[in-house]
């Protein structure tokens, strides 16, 4: 059997596997990234329907900004030297989001000081509790900072007195301190409108991880790289390579191999025996413990225990639409459209777990990119999500593609009643993406596109705060969407870049 030995090996080249590999390498360390699939970036990527070239699932990324006003993600980009190769271009606006059932909808801009006037505009009375809102944000933002530079441990005293806000809205869900703060019903409705890319109903989810989350998506604005994810994705993978780095595609991870209870390799799909003491997964702790873990004896019993525990969060649809007219002739003037059956995140949330679903958030991408398909069309996503197993139960293969067709025409239906633009006669490419579509292409848990379900106990403060506590398995660490800093794609991003710090942290620590 052929051997090679690597200091590290990385799992997956998802948003996170690709900026460990990229930190490792960049670190002079020897490092393989394997990837079952031929192409890289797992979600972070595209594909082509006739004449249209389609983005996988990225609608923007928070956490960028530029070079006059950056944030985290910028910051990571540049210094791991991939800024300035990729091409960014700004979200026109922050949303739109409408309530199917009353038509109301309110269009929400960019700015911190615009974002609130539009708001007194919408609900008079709201502009002290947004500006609190918003104040927490910053206060919330440098707080995390400081935990970061701590690595999890920071000094209590620090927090209360540099930090007293954060550390009083710290465990708390995000209904809880919009009511704390006096915010009223309607703008609590409307500032609540991103719920569901963090896959959680605010009065389950941490306010620390959503407010952070809204400040900077408000105050960075957001952008999309001009060639979709796939440019980000290859991108990172030239870099690893140049850096020194080796990437396998069309490879799996069969099994990791220990000796005296320590990891000692991997053993590929193709039989090549890989030796190395330090593994980092894009993989989930469900997969590679059931899958590529063969004694169950070896894996701490608190891990298996969390994942006994964990719940997932949503399972995604997707619906790929390429329309043989413009954007103008259909009336289509926002980038993102999120359209609710309720504007209460627990009633939406609840809908959302049955197949008569059609809250959805459809994204035309012509209003940022405005050549991302030939002159005289349009690019229209759809995207929804199913908070149970509904789709798994209902399907089997004699009615599979008559389901896909009945929820394809359920959600333009919906979006044309929504909108008022009709567009079901200027389709001319459709792609529908189902659960199985993701677990499929991804080896997403059951079409999980957002990890696990990040609420109470488990959620993000509560992942990041207990994760130096953690009994892991010797060697082994996780980035990606189903690690501590949860889903989406900067979160990806900045916990695989974590993931490799801690890991150059256990190389020293082998000397």
């Amino acid at each position: 059997m052929d051997e090679e030995r690597y200091d590290a090996v990385v799992i997956g080249s998802g948003n996170g596997g690709l900026i460990a590999a990229l930190r490792l390498a960049k670190s002079n360390k020897k490092v393989l990234l394997v990837e079952r699939h031929i192409l890289p970036g797992g979600f972070a990527t595209g594909f082509s329907r006739g004449r249209f070239y389609f983005e996988a699932s990225l609608h923007e990324l928070c956490e960028l900004g530029n070079k006059d006003n950056y944030g985290t993600l910028y910051e990571l980009f540049n210094e791991l030297g991939v800024y300035d190769k990729i091409n960014f271009v700004d979200v026109p606006e922050a949303f739109k989001v409408i309530n199917s059932k009353t038509k109301e909808s309110y269009e929400m801009p960019f700015g911190i000081d615009n974002f609130i006037n539009k708001m007194e505009e919408y609900v008079p009375g709201s502009k002290k509790s947004v500006n609190t809102f918003f104040a927490l944000g910053k206060e919330i933002k440098e707080a995390t900072r400081y935990l970061n530079e701590c690595r999890g441990k920071p000094d209590t005293k620090v927090l209360m007195k540099k930090y007293p806000n954060f550390m009083r809205v710290a465990v708390y869900d995000t209904d809880t301190v919009l009511n704390a703060i006096k915010m009223p019903k309607k703008a609590q409705e409307i500032i609540s409108t991103y719920w569901s890319y963090l896959g959680t109903p605010t009065d389950e989810l941490g306010f620390v991880h959503y407010c952070i989350m809204v400040y900077l998506y408000i105050s960075l604005k957001a952008q999309i790289p001009l060639k979709r994810s796939h440019e980000i994705s290859s991108i990172l993978v030239k870099e690893i390579e140049d850096s020194g780095g080796t990437v396998y595609f069309g490879d799996g991870i069969k099994e990791i191999i220990f000796e005296n209870k320590e990891i000692s390799g991997v053993i590929l799909d193709s039989g090549k025996k890989i030796l190395t003491k330090h593994i980092i997964s894009n993989a989930s702790p469900s997969d590679v413990y059931l899958n590529m873990i063969k004694d169950k004896t070896l894996i701490p019993e608190e891990q298996l225990k969390l994942c006994s525990f964990r719940k997932l969060s949503g399972r995604g649809l997707s619906i790929f639409l390429g329309l043989n007219k413009s954007k103008e002739e259909l009336g289509l003037n926002n980038y993102s459209y999120f359209i609710y059956d309720s504007l209460n995140s627990r009633e939406a949330f609840e809908h959302m777990k049955g197949l008569d679903n059609y809250s959805q958030v459809a994204v035309v991408l012509n209003n940022a990119i405005s050549d991302a398909s030939p002159k005289g069309t349009t690019i229209l996503y759809i995207t929804s999500l199913y908070f149970s197993d509904i789709f798994d139960k209902t399907i089997d293969e004699s009615n599979y593609f008559k389901l896909k067709e009945r929820l394809a025409n359920g959600f333009i239906t919906r979006f044309e009643e929504a909108t008022n633009s009709k567009i079901r006669d200027s389709i001319e490419e459709i792609e529908v993406a189902t659960p199985l579509t993701y677990a499929r292409y991804t080896s997403a848990l059951d079409g999980s596109i957002y990890g696990y379900y990040t609420a109470n106990l488990d959620n993000m403060m509560a992942r990041l705060t207990t994760m130096y506590d953690e009994k892991i398995l010797k060697g082994l660490r996780f980035c990606g969407g189903h690690a501590m800093r949860s889903s989406g794609y900067s979160s990806s991003y900045l916990s695989g870049d974590l993931a490799a710090k801690l890991t150059l942290g256990d190389l020293k620590e082998d000397k």
